[in-house]
């Protein structure tokens, strides 16, 4: 019995990584950092709706994430915000942490995806936010 359990778990976990994912992506229509962060997202085969918005302050307030992590554009996957310059492969990452309602890249760090500017690039941090609304770095970018 316990063979079984731990086969359906292994499967489901299989299930889920092959799952196609889907963002729904926020973006003020005159941004051009938005639309090469939507390619890096495709790029990295994630499936984007591109919703271009007036008022993103209405949307990201009514998503949630905080005012201090903005940034330019606002994703939703899975039911959680992704706002800004998040790599694609810490998007994915999101599917692992039920614990948190989002992930946020603040501001908007030169050489983060999007923001690929030449040979600089900024240090950033990842930050998730738990459902009682605690901050975490979940992963630090070096300036090189």
């Amino acid at each position: 019995m316990r063979y079984l359990l731990l086969l359906s778990t292994l499967f489901a976990g299989i299930a889920q990584a092959a799952e196609p994912i889907t963002m729904d992506v926020y973006r003020d229509p005159n941004c051009g950092c938005c639309k090469a962060w939507i390619s890096h997202l495709q790029d990295n085969g994630i499936t984007v709706r591109d919703h271009v918005e007036n008022d993103m302050a209405a949307v990201k307030t009514r998503l949630g994430v905080p005012h201090s992590l903005g940034s330019c554009h606002t994703g939703v996957v899975d039911g959680k915000f992704v706002e800004g310059h998040v790599p694609a492969s810490d998007v994915l990452k999101l599917r692992e942490r039920p614990d948190l309602l989002g992930a946020a890249v603040p501001g908007m760090p030169v050489g983060s995806p999007g923001m690929e500017m030449g040979d600089r690039h900024d240090a950033f941090q990842v930050i998730g936010v738990s459902r009682d609304g605690k901050q975490d770095v979940l992963r630090d970018y070096p300036a090189h």
